[in-house]
C-alpha cells in the first residue's frame, strides 16, 4: 500500500474516535458557538476541516468543482459523517493521482495577486495537519461544555510512545 494512503487510513481511524465522541454531545452543544473560540462551534470547525480538504485537494489539486458546504447545512454528526465520506473519496482520488509524484507543483494565485507553487506533498501535509490542529480545538470546546473527551491523539493504547 502506498505510504500516504496508509497514513490517511490512520487519520480516518482517529477521526472515527472524534465522531464517536461527538455523537455523545447533545445537538444544541454540537452547534453551540463559543465566543472563547471566535464564535466557532464543534460543528463549524468540523465543516471547516472538510472544506479545507475540498479546496486544497479537490479544487486546487484535482481541478474539480466542489460544492460549498456551509455549517448550517450540517445538522447532526450523521450529516458530518456523510460530508467526510465525500471528503474521503476526494482524498483517495488525490492520493491516486499524485502517487509517486509528490513533488509535482501546482501554481496558485492568492487574492492579493501574488502567486506561489505548492507541491502535491505540501497540499496533503497542509490538509492533514490542519485537521489535527482543529481536532484539538474541537476536544477543547467539548471540555468547556462539560464533556470528557477520549484520547484522540492515540490510535491504540499499545502504540503509545508519547506520554503527555
Amino acid at each position: 500500500m502506498e505510504l500516504f494512503q496508509s497514513q490517511y487510513d490512520w487519520i480516518k481511524r482517529t477521526r472515527e474516535t472524534l465522531f464517536q465522541y461527538c455523537e455523545g454531545i447533545s445537538q444544541p452543544d454540537y452547534v453551540k458557538e463559543l465566543e472563547s473560540f471566535g464564535g466557532d462551534s464543534i460543528r463549524n470547525l468540523h465543516v471547516h476541516i472538510a472544506t479545507c480538504f475540498h479546496f486544497w485537494l479537490g479544487t486546487h489539486g484535482l481541478g474539480k468543482t466542489v460544492d460549498n458546504t456551509e455549517p448550517e447545512d450540517i445538522k447532526t454528526v450523521k450529516d458530518m459523517r456523510e460530508l467526510f465520506r465525500k471528503t474521503d473519496e476526494l482524498v483517495e482520488e488525490f492520493l491516486l493521482k499524485y502517487e509517486g509524484n509528490w513533488e509535482h507543483t501546482i501554481p496558485y494565485t492568492f487574492k492579493s495577486g501574488e502567486t506561489s507553487d505548492f507541491s502535491a506533498l505540501w497540499l496533503f501535509t497542509h490538509t492533514t495537519t490542519h485537521e489535527f490542529h482543529h481536532k484539538g480545538q474541537i476536544v477543547k470546546i467539548g471540555r468547556q461544555l462539560g464533556y470528557t473527551p477520549p484520547d484522540t491523539d492515540l490510535i491504540a493504547p499499545e502504540v503509545n510512545t508519547c506520554q503527555s
